[in-house]
C-alpha cells in the first residue's frame, strides 16, 4: 500500500491536528492532481479509481466539520473582538478619569501651593518691620539766628499781706491801671489792734517807773554827799535809773512795730503799673507773709523784659548793645529790641547762654508772658542741616539717630545739636543729606537689624 492509500485509510482525527492534516494532504492532492493530469495522460488505475469513489464521502464530512468549525470560529472571534472592544473602551475611559482627576489635583493643588508660598514669603516679608525715614534738609535762614523768647513785664510783683485778718473790702480789680501808693484793699486786724493798745500802756508804764527811778536816784545821789547812804546803794539806784529807761525804749520800739504792722491793713500798690491776678475776696481770712495766699499780682509793662537762651555755637556772637527784632504773631511788623546784658556764663543744663533784651511797650501793642520770637541779624555762612525732633535717640553715648543704608541695615550714629527750633532742632555733624533717618525709633532699635522703608512695606501690602 502506497502512501496516498495509507493516507485514507487512516482514522480522522479530531481537533485543529486532524483538519489541518486534512488540509494539508488536500492541498497536496490538489496540487499533485493536477500537476498528474498536467505531467502525463496515463488512464486511472483502479486504485486511483477506488481512491477517487471515496473522496467525496470523506469531502462532505470534512466540509460539515469544517463548518461547524469555522462557526464556532467565527463566534469566538466575534467574541473576543467584543471583549477586546469593551477592554479597549474600559481602558480609555479609565484613562479619560484618571486624567481628569490628575487635572483636578492639579488646578486645586498648584493654586494652594502657589498661595501658600506666596503668604510664606509675605509673611517672612511683613516680618521685617516697616519704617518711615526723612533725610536732612538745610536750615531755611542762615543769616539770622531765630529763637523762641520769653516776654515778661519790666517789673512784677505777688501782693502779699504783712498783718493776719479778714479781707474788708478790695478797690482794685484786675485789669486796674493802678500808681504807686494807691490802695488795693483793706484787711481787718482785731487781734493787732489790741495788741498796739497793749503797747501804748506798757509804754506808759514803763515811761512812769522811769520817772521813779530817776527821782529816786536824785535823792540817793544828795545822802550820798552826806554820808547818809553808802555809795553801794547808791550806784543801784543809779543803775535801775537806766534800766527804767531802757525798758522805756523797748517798750516804744515795740509800739512802733505794731503801728506798723496795723498801716498794713491798707494793701497799696508798690509801683504803678496794672493788676493781673486778684486772688481774694470779701470775707477771706488772710494769713500774713508769703505762707498765705497772694493778694493780687501787679506787672509794670510800660517797657519789656525779653530773655533768649543763646546756643553755645552762637554765643560769642552775641554782646550787650547789639541790635535785634522781636516777633510776634500777632503783630504784623517785628518790633526792634536791644540787648541789654548777659549771664556771661553757659548753663550747665542747657549749654545756652541767657540773654536779657528791653523793648519800648509804651503803647501796650505787646501783652506780657505772650510767645515770640528774636531774630539776630548775622552773616550768611553754610546753612546747617536741620532733623525733626522726633529722630533722636537719647542714649548713654549721646544723642544718637538711626540711619538706614542702602541694604536696609540701620546703623546708629551720635549727632552734634546746634539750635533747637521745637519741631526741628540743628544738627551741626553726624549727618549727610543724603542719608535716610527714621522717623519716630523705638528705643529697643539697636544696629545692624533690617527694615523696610514704610513705602515699601505699603507696596506690599497692596500686593
Amino acid at each position: 500500500m502506497n502512501s496516498d492509500e495509507l493516507k485514507h485509510n487512516e482514522v480522522p482525527e479530531t481537533g485543529k491536528g486532524a483538519s489541518d492534516r486534512y488540509l494539508h494532504n488536500g492541498d497536496t492532492s490538489e496540487s499533485n492532481g493536477p500537476r498528474a493530469v498536467l505531467g502525463s495522460h496515463q488512464p486511472p488505475t483502479r486504485k486511483d479509481v477506488q481512491t477517487d469513489s471515496t473522496l467525496p464521502v470523506q469531502s462532505d464530512t470534512l466540509q460539515a466539520e469544517d463548518g461547524s468549525r469555522s462557526g464556532a470560529s467565527a463566534e469566538l472571534t466575534d467574541k473576543r473582538a467584543a471583549k477586546l472592544l469593551f477592554s479597549k473602551r474600559g481602558r480609555l475611559v479609565v484613562a479619560i478619569i484618571g486624567l481628569a482627576i490628575i487635572a483636578g489635583l492639579l488646578l486645586g493643588f498648584l493654586p494652594r501651593l502657589h498661595r501658600s508660598r506666596s503668604t510664606a514669603a509675605d509673611t517672612s516679608q511683613l516680618a521685617i518691620p516697616s519704617v518711615s525715614v526723612v533725610s536732612p534738609v538745610k536750615g531755611t535762614n542762615s543769616a539770622s539766628l531765630i529763637l523762641p523768647a520769653e516776654i515778661k513785664p519790666w517789673l512784677e510783683a505777688s501782693i502779699y499781706a504783712r498783718a493776719n485778718g479778714y479781707l474788708k473790702n478790695w478797690v482794685a480789680d484786675i485789669g486796674a491801671h493802678v500808681t504807686a501808693g494807691q490802695q488795693l484793699a483793706l484787711i481787718e486786724t482785731p487781734d493787732l489792734d489790741q495788741q498796739l493798745e497793749q503797747a501804748k500802756a506798757q509804754l506808759v508804764l514803763s515811761q512812769a517807773n522811769l520817772h521813779l527811778a530817776e527821782v529816786t536816784d536824785n535823792r540817793w545821789k544828795e545822802l550820798l554827799k552826806t554820808a547818809s547812804v553808802s555809795e553801794q546803794a547808791a550806784a543801784e539806784k543809779a543803775a535801775a535809773r537806766e534800766t527804767a529807761a531802757a525798758s522805756v525804749e523797748a517798750d516804744r520800739a515795740n509800739m512802733r512795730r505794731l503801728q506798723e504792722l496795723v498801716s498794713f491793713q491798707r494793701v497799696v500798690a508798690p509801683f504803678g503799673g496794672t493788676i493781673t491776678i486778684r486772688a481774694v475776696d470779701v470775707g477771706d481770712l488772710i494769713i500774713a507773709g508769703s505762707g498765705g495766699k497772694e493778694l493780687f499780682h501787679l506787672a509794670q509793662a510800660d517797657k519789656l523784659r525779653v530773655y533768649v537762651r543763646v546756643p553755645q555755637t552762637a554765643a560769642l556772637g552775641i554782646a550787650p548793645g547789639q541790635t535785634a527784632s522781636l516777633s510776634i504773631p500777632e503783630l504784623s511788623a517785628p518790633v526792634p529790641a536791644k540787648v541789654l546784658t548777659t549771664s556771661e556764663s553757659i548753663s550747665d543744663l542747657s549749654r545756652t547762654l541767657l540773654v536779657q533784651l528791653d523793648v519800648d511797650n509804651s503803647q501796650h501793642r505787646i501783652l506780657p508772658y505772650s510767645y515770640g520770637d528774636v531774630r539776630f541779624e548775622g552773616d550768611p555762612g553754610n546753612p546747617a542741616l536741620t532733623l525733626p525732633s522726633n529722630t533722636l535717640l537719647f542714649r548713654a553715648q549721646g544723642l544718637q539717630v538711626a540711619v538706614v543704608n542702602s541694604n536696609g541695615i540701620v546703623e546708629l550714629r551720635t549727632v552734634q545739636i546746634g539750635r533747637d527750633f521745637g519741631q526741628t532742632v540743628e544738627v551741626t555733624g553726624g549727618v549727610t543729606p543724603a542719608d535716610r533717618v527714621i522717623t519716630n525709633p523705638s528705643d529697643s532699635l539697636v544696629s545692624g537689624i533690617k527694615v523696610r522703608i514704610q513705602d515699601e512695606s505699603k507696596a506690599l501690602s497692596e500686593k
